[in-house]
């Protein structure tokens, strides 16, 4: 062989190598992508009585719905964030949840509304209160994440907010629900007649509602939305546009809470979850059930939450009657329930489809 074509076979076999040796560590070390997966609830404390058929067909029909928009974001490579917010907002556009449309009335006969979203690969966050016009406060919340220096926004100067960056305001007329009126008029006569906490159990039975995704990339997100309580009065916040209270997520968890908002800001419940994920090494279930099942209820609050890990596992626990939950994994097929005693498929059940 001449000199000529040793070296053409030395320079193709060496570049064969390189080749084969570049192309390595990228095989090797390249992660599986990661199985999309989006939990919700439509709120803790729902109780069969006064509930008919049609009320909890609609309830699993518009669960089923939000489990839906938010996986047509996730089948399509979107973030987390645009799963959390697709969902939140069919259930913030459904009458029978205690957020958006369905929001209940404070004292004073009005709707105020607040909304979270935070977005677990760079701990960005926005967060709204006491918002009377916005139709959707949770898109309100993002856009205070994505188009602001700030964290959070309450009042007029949120809905000014809302009106400069083309977030949808409606007249306050849009809220008004009748169901919800006559809640605020039975807590009313409950009031004068010295009852003035038994309007409480009504207000726990029509709560929050909430989202946690995780994306094909790995990231999480979470958000929150309500009305707040019924006869709420001199501008009562709760805990979910509360980040770290109602809402929180990180890079290894993403929670959304659900419940007597004054006991969560005390525990700073959506955070100690997390927390307890991260530092205690628990699973999303031991974090949750030991923060929602235990601490809350010993402090004398109630409630529920959604708890999400990066490894996709997750929690629903609640201490009350019932929570409006669900999930959808990547085959797209949605798994809802509503009382204590539904039975709710888990990944892995041969019923959940995968």
């Amino acid at each position: 062989m001449n000199y000529a074509l040793r070296h053409a076979c030395l320079v193709a076999l060496m570049a064969s190598a390189a080749v084969a040796q570049a192309a390595e560590p990228a095989t090797a070390t390249t992660a599986p992508a990661t199985q999309p997966v989006l939990v919700i609830h439509g709120g803790a404390g729902v109780v069969r009585a006064g509930m008919s058929a049609q009320d909890e067909r609609d309830a699993r029909a518009a669960l089923e719905q939000a489990l839906r928009a938010g996986h047509r974001q996730l089948a399509a490579g979107k973030p987390a964030i645009d799963a959390v917010t697709a969902a939140i907002t069919v259930l913030e556009d459904a009458p029978m949840f205690n957020a958006g449309r369905g929001a209940v009335f404070t004292h004073d006969g009005k709707n105020e509304l607040d909304a979270a979203v935070m977005d677990g690969a760079g701990l960005r966050a926005g967060s709204v209160a006491g918002v009377h016009r916005v139709k959707n406060p949770i898109l309100l919340a993002r856009a205070v994440m994505e188009k602001s220096k700030h964290v959070m926004m309450v009042g007029d100067g949120a809905e000014a907010f809302a009106k400069d960056h083309d977030v949808t305001l409606v007249d306050p007329s849009y809220f008004r629900t009748e169901k919800r009126w006559q809640q605020l008029q039975q807590a009313l006569k409950e009031e004068a007649a010295g009852q003035a906490h038994a309007n409480l159990e009504t207000a726990k039975h029509f709560g929050t509602v909430g989202a946690v995704a995780l994306d094909a990339q790995g990231h999480l997100a979470a958000g929150t939305s309500t009305g707040g309580m019924t006869n709420k009065r001199y501008g009562r916040v709760g805990d979910a546009p509360i980040i770290g209270a109602g809402t929180y997520a990180n890079a290894r968890c993403a929670v959304s809470g659900t419940g007597w908002g004054e006991f969560y800001i005390r525990a700073v419940a959506a955070h100690e979850i997390c927390a307890r994920m991260q530092y205690a090494g628990q699973s999303p279930r031991e974090a949750g059930e030991g923060v929602i099942n235990r601490d809350i209820p010993k402090a004398g609050g109630d409630g529920g939450a959604i708890v999400l890990g990066a490894d996709g596992r997750f929690a629903l626990p609640f201490n009350t009657e019932g929570m409006y939950r669900g999930w959808i994994g990547a085959d797209g097929k949605p798994h809802v329930a509503l009382f204590k005693d539904d039975v709710l498929a888990e990944p892995g059940d041969p019923k959940a489809g995968g």
